[in-house]
Parts: structure tokens; C-alpha cells; sequence
């Protein structure tokens, strides 16, 4: 088994978990519950997403989240190669 999570980022996971898509309140709810602004969470989101931990912890969670940020970065690409002619 690999090190364990702290408890910051199962927070920040369990927090994930209950609003799978941005919004207002999910960042009310990130400055009340983790006390961090949103920029932060998802700073450090991000990392923790990219550890065999979080996986470990959360595989679908996680495995989701790869894949959502992978296809927005796809997006960009072709964004970019679409305006670079």
C-alpha cells in the first residue's frame, strides 16, 4: 500500500466528489469548509489528482477528473492549432 492522504486531501477529494461541476456555492462551500480560496483548491486539486495515493483512495473520483482535465486540454490544443492556421 502507498502512503496514506492527509486529511487535507481527503477533504478536498470529498469535496470533489459533491460537486462534480463548478459553480458559486461550490466555491462558498471550498472558503467555509477548507478555509482556502478556490484558486488554492484547485492548485492544489490538480497535484493531488496526479498521486497513486489519490487514486488509491478514490479511483473512479480520480480517474474521472484525469480524463475531464486531459479532454480540456485537448480542447486547447485544437483551439490553438485552429488559430494558428
Amino acid at each position: 500500500m502507498l502512503g496514506d492522504i492527509t486529511d487535507r486531501d481527503r477533504a478536498i477529494l470529498a469535496l470533489e466528489a459533491r460537486w462534480p461541476r463548478h459553480g458559486g456555492s461550490k466555491e462558498e462551500a471550498i472558503r467555509s469548509s477548507l478555509g482556502m480560496s478556490p484558486a488554492r483548491y484547485y492548485q492544489l486539486l490538480g497535484r493531488l489528482i496526479d498521486t497513486e495515493q489519490a487514486l488509491e483512495h478514490d479511483p473512479l473520483l480520480v480517474r474521472r477528473l484525469r480524463r475531464l482535465r486531459e479532454n480540456r486540454t485537448d480542447q486547447r490544443v485544437a483551439r490553438m492549432r485552429g488559430f494558428a492556421g
